[in-house]
């Protein structure tokens, strides 16, 4: 008899967190690495929102458990900045608060699917998806993007790869790894394809206030009502209020997957911390000032790490779009004066030589490529770049 689960030892570990480890390890030793791993802002949660968290220690209310779903002026919060922020209009009884947005995502999935479920994921994905849907017994169904069309998924490729076995899309939009954000009619052509063919639809709306230039966040429930009935909508605040280690997130689902969500959540881990959800609180019914000014960090240092990028040799980077990400393709130096001759490689002796840590396109189904976040110092992110440049050259 096996030791350990079959289903739990074949989870693949995160290589974003195991990244972001090994150069925490390392500056622990006293070594000068230069993170582009994790995506967490480097700014401090906002004041409003730590104030909020101080009054909700003191308070007695926030020292027992509250209802599995979330604690009530949270959800009625979320609904009414679901509507201020992307026109979608949904009662209260249908967020269900979760810990993080990953546990958001591991609880819509395992709602929705049966063992043999197949779901089309758009790659490059986050690393966390495949292993979320294998794990409520689903089925992976790669669908390939292209560099040269924006890494943007089309509705005929989701449409050849559609079975009677399809269940549901990851639908994500602006994206982690590449930045790319969904032009409105696009998300407007898939969601209108989903609603067309029965298949569900799981939208991450987690960087749907980091949207640069022109590009413009759209939310697919909110473009095409119809699809309302079969998408869950997956949202937290880290990303955008600089949040990532209080761990709220929520999905948004039609009233029976909500109801089973909690369902499920109740015998899983019951509340999210109460203080967590205070600040949370705190965060999604205050002003948006705070958030802008750090999107206009982000994108001052995405201009820079694009500029910088493509001035390598052999490097090509697209401007990102959203997020806090870019997604260069590494192809046109690799196995030359050196160079390892895959990303894997190239990430581990990157970190070794030049003390730099980046996440290799292996980890998001994508080889040649590399993941960086410029949710980091604008000093930090010039001497990185540097480096990589003068290792490379």
């Amino acid at each position: 008899m096996a030791r350990l689960s079959q289903r739990v030892t074949a989870i693949t570990p995160s290589a974003t967190l195991a990244v972001d480890a090994k150069a925490k390890a390392l500056k622990a030793q006293g070594i000068p690495v230069i993170s582009f791993g994790a995506g967490e802002p480097d700014f401090p949660t906002p004041e409003p929102i730590l104030e909020a968290a101080r009054r909700a220690v003191d308070d007695p209310r926030n020292h027992r458990y509250s209802p599995a779903g979330g604690l009530p002026e949270l959800r009625d919060a979320i609904a009414a900045k679901t509507k201020r922020d992307s026109g979608l209009e949904v009662p209260a009884s249908q967020v269900v608060v979760t810990n993080g947005g990953k546990h958001a995502v591991y609880n819509g999935l395992a709602v929705l699917l049966n063992s043999g479920d197949e779901v089309l994921l758009p790659a490059p994905y986050w690393t966390t998806y495949p292993e979320a849907i294998s794990l409520a017994g689903g089925v992976v169904v790669e669908v390939p993007t292209a560099r040269d069309e924006g890494f943007l998924v089309t509705v005929e490729q989701l449409e050849a790869v559609r079975t009677a076995r399809t269940k549901a899309l990851v639908f994500v939009s602006p994206s982690n790894p590449t930045g790319a954000v969904y032009p409105t009619e696009q998300v407007e052509a898939i969601g209108r394809w989903a609603v067309e063919n029965d298949v569900w639809v799981i939208t991450d709306e987690i960087y749907e206030h980091l949207t640069y230039a022109d590009n413009k966040f759209s939310s697919m429930p909110a473009v095409v009502p119809e699809v309302a009935d079969r998408c869950v909508v997956i949202n937290g605040v880290a990303k955008t209020y600089a949040m990532t280690g209080w761990r709220v997130g929520w999905l948004i689902g039609p009233p029976d997957v909500a109801k089973a969500a909690v369902n499920l959540q109740s015998h899983q881990t019951s509340n999210v911390s109460n203080v967590a959800q205070q600040a949370a609180l705190a965060a999604v019914s205050g002003p948006l000032d705070a958030v802008a000014e750090m999107r206009a960090a982000f994108d001052r240092r995405g201009q820079t790490i694009y500029q910088m990028l493509n001035a390598i040799y052999g490097v090509i980077c697209l401007r990102p779009q959203g997020a806090f990400y870019v997604f260069p393709s590494f192809e046109g130096v690799l196995g030359h004066r050196g160079v390892p001759d895959n990303t894997s490689d190239l990430a581990e002796w990157i970190l070794d030589q030049a003390h730099v840590a980046i996440v290799p396109g292996e980890a998001f189904s994508a080889s040649g490529y590399a993941r960086l976040s410029f949710a980091l110092g604008d000093n930090d992110l010039v001497e990185g770049i540097g480096r990589i440049a003068d290792l490379l050259a």
